[in-house]
């Protein structure tokens, strides 16, 4: 991704792999930031500067390196009214915001802020900067609470994001930019494979972390057997943390017992289930269905790096033994039907993210040796590939390419703007640009997916974007291309998100709400 300048630039920032590690907390963050602005991420950064530190230095760090960034535009507007000149230094600016984030939002002793950061600027050779650096932080020490007020009055993202944001969410634009710029509460989600919601929240309890249960309710209108609407309702629940903890303090985190996920990402796995066992339902209870007893269940989760989804929804295959899936009786049947076996296929296109994967599934038992031992009917097939191109046995000799799967959850690429709470770089990072090339890349991944998914089954798209081209204007287009295409309504029983004409989008519009997540669910009839 292009970086987005704030500033004019007369000079080139240094090679991102030249970043060192060394010298004042300041001086590191300054360089870590000189970094994020060359193009490295936040996630690639981070532990970097974290581990370069001694324990007692890190919070500091981690304060100042995220406040930054969260307040990097709002704070770049007001160091252009501060400066008689403009200041085309990158390093030079770069510096000058560490000290005003000092000032105005960590309330670290003036004296303090701006010596240090003067210093700061003499490590990294900018001691011809000092001058100006002292007079524009003594400035805003003088009358911190004028400058802090003018530094949030408007939005701290890039002009062509905000305006994107005003043209899609104008009702919601003041408290949506605003929210942007504060940290993201920590939600944490059981494993109900292993324990049960009360029995966690009672760990929780004791071992003193202070939690919220939330509870989220998902109303749909899925296709039933005779292509009536039948209506179905789910509950997901899980915690949100009063304050940020590690993870090892967390009750039972190493045994698998909960996993770190936002409360909006909590839905999926629920809403595909849900969706599977309304096509399993159809499927048993149909006279003329052809398909008979004991067949395989085939699903997929592209794009399922890091695996959190992933893990959930096999959490959710593991827990769920009374459904149509491993055993189905009812009455007026004359024979027990039964699913022989699930295979679940999980694709994702980068092998250090599959890495990701198997590390999130052994934490929580539910690789493929696991599942085996516990005896679950389900195989786990984890791909590295181009979800774009993938095609599903096709390197088998007998491949078709015909239509194999049940459901697919697709948690699409996207330019993560719903998350910006949480990787605030990536404000800095995204370019206009960057909007028009993802959505054709998640067209290409949607008209490679759907001819392998069989009529009745169902498709969940997920993004974690808050820019509608990349939501709902996709959907409308996937729509109008593909006549086999249904989308599932989402009902009035819904407590999340703001029904779209396609699907719901959930905005993180307060300290308390989840990200900004967009949800989908396509319904394939018979062409």
């Amino acid at each position: 991704m292009r970086q987005t300048n704030t500033a004019p630039r007369n000079n080139k920032l240094k090679p991102s792999s030249n970043l060192i590690m060394n010298g004042s907390v300041r001086v590191r963050v300054i360089r870590t930031l000189l970094a994020i602005q060359n193009g490295q991420s936040l996630a690639s950064v981070l532990d970097p500067l974290l581990n370069s530190l001694h324990d007692g230095d890190k919070g500091f760090a981690h304060a100042l390196l995220l406040t930054t960034l969260r307040q990097w535009y709002a704070l770049a507007r007001l160091l252009d009214t501060l400066a008689d000149n403009p200041i085309d230094e990158v390093e030079v600016r770069t510096t000058i915001q560490v000290g005003l984030v000092q000032l105005l939002y960590l309330e670290v002793a003036d004296h303090a802020a701006i010596h240090e950061t003067v210093e700061a600027a003499k490590e990294i050779e900018f001691a011809h900067a000092t001058g100006l650096i002292n007079a524009i932080l003594r400035k805003v020490a003088k009358n911190p609470s004028k400058f802090r007020k003018k530094c949030d009055k408007k939005h701290s993202l890039p002009n062509w994001l905000a305006y994107q944001l005003k043209q899609d969410w104008s009702e919601q634009y003041d408290e949506l930019t605003q929210g942007l710029r504060q940290a993201a509460p920590m939600f944490l989600r059981v494993n109900t494979a292993v324990t049960s919601i009360d029995d966690y929240q009672k760990e929780l309890y004791s071992a003193e972390v202070d939690a919220d249960l939330v509870e989220l309710m998902s109303g749909l209108q899925l296709a039933g057997s005779s292509d009536a609407a039948a209506s179905a309702t789910l509950s997901t629940k899980g915690f949100r943390l009063h304050q940020t903890t590690a993870v090892n303090a967390l009750p039972q985190f190493a045994q698998g017992a909960a996993s770190v996920q936002d409360m909006h990402a909590q839905l999926a796995a629920p809403i595909i289930h849900k969706a599977l066992m309304a096509k399993l339902n159809t499927k048993v209870t149909d006279p003329d269905n052809t398909e008979g007893d004991n067949s395989e269940i085939h699903i997929l989760d592209a794009c399922a790096a890091p695996g959190g989804k992933l893990a959930h929804w096999l959490e959710l295959l593991s827990s769920d033994v009374q459904s149509p899936l491993f055993h189905v009786k009812q009455e007026n049947v004359e024979a027990t039907s039964s699913v022989s076996k699930i295979k679940l296929t999980a694709i994702d296109n980068e092998a250090t993210r599959i890495e990701r994967i198997y590390d999130n599934l052994q934490r929580l038992t539910l690789t493929q040796h696991d599942l085996e031992q516990a005896e679950k009917n389900i195989a786990l097939n984890i791909v590295c590939a181009d979800a774009t191109r993938w095609q599903h046995g096709k390197n088998k000799k007998a491949a078709t390419n015909e239509p194999v799967f049940d459901a697919i959850l697709l948690d699409s690429p996207c330019t993560a703007t719903g998350v910006i709470r949480r990787h605030p770089d990536i404000s800095i990072l995204r370019t206009e640009e960057d909007v028009e090339q993802t959505a054709l890349l998640q067209a290409d991944i949607l008209h490679n997916l759907w001819p392998q998914l069989k009529a009745g089954g169902y498709l969940l798209y997920v993004t974690c974007s808050i820019l509608k081209q990349e939501n709902v204007a996709q959907m409308q287009d996937f729509i109008s291309y593909h006549n086999d295409a249904v989308a599932i309504e989402f009902t009035e029983d819904c407590s999340w998100g703001i029904a779209q004409t396609i699907g719901r989008q959930c905005l993180p519009i307060n300290s308390e709400s989840g990200d900004g997540f967009y949800y989908a669910l396509l319904h394939k009839t018979a062409e």
